[in-house]
């Protein structure tokens, strides 16, 4: 079945709203973030205005999804993407004796990233200040960490969750052997 411009138009209020909501986003934070008025994203939400496509454009980056995602019609929740362990990308150049493999998809970049690292005994990743509001959420898999953000220090075990602030200088430092954390970067807005 082909689909018509008026199809396009008749289910983009739609999906561009869906996603704004899923995101946890009022009209003035993607109005901030997109650089698009905000009455303007509520006339393309309620299907009174049409958006240009540079409109469209900052609309869905300001909402991190994909443009022609927003229009298939198709269930995502058919289909499971595999990233296979040998197809990880990874960062072997940051910090000492450490391996950091990349689990988020490229666009989450700068958002809401997803790591899994690897430390050698006394390997250690030392991190500047990330954007002001910035949290990270380390749960140890393997061994044992010392966390360190600002002035506080604390040691995790094997099991253990630490969530602490990634808005000032914070290392993660193998303690006591090799270890293995999960990361979880959220940046700030």
């Amino acid at each position: 079945m082909t689909e018509t411009t008026d199809d396009i138009l008749t289910r983009l209020p739609a999906r561009l709203k869906e996603a704004r909501r899923a995101k946890g986003l009022s009209l003035e934070a993607v109005a901030n973030l997109s650089g698009v008025s905000r009455s303007m994203v509520s006339q393309i939400e309620r299907g009174e205005s049409s958006p240009t496509i540079a409109t469209l454009w900052n609309l869905t980056r300001a909402l991190n999804v994909d443009f022609a995602g927003l229009l298939d019609e198709g269930v995502q929740g058919d289909t499971i993407e595999v990233l296979k362990q040998s197809d990880v990308p990874s960062i072997d150049n940051m910090g000492y004796g450490c391996r950091i493999g990349i689990l988020s998809p490229p666009e989450d970049a700068g958002g809401h990233e997803v790591y899994d690292i690897w430390f050698e005994p006394d390997g250690k990743l030392i991190s500047q200040p990330h954007a002001k509001g910035s949290r990270e959420h380390l749960t140890v898999l393997i061994g044992s960490v010392e966390i360190e953000s600002g002035t506080a220090t604390e040691v995790l075990h094997q099991g253990d969750t630490g969530r602490y602030a990634a808005d000032v200088a914070h290392s993660i430092i193998a303690h006591n052997g090799p270890a293995r954390v999960f990361l979880i970067v959220k940046t700030g807005l």
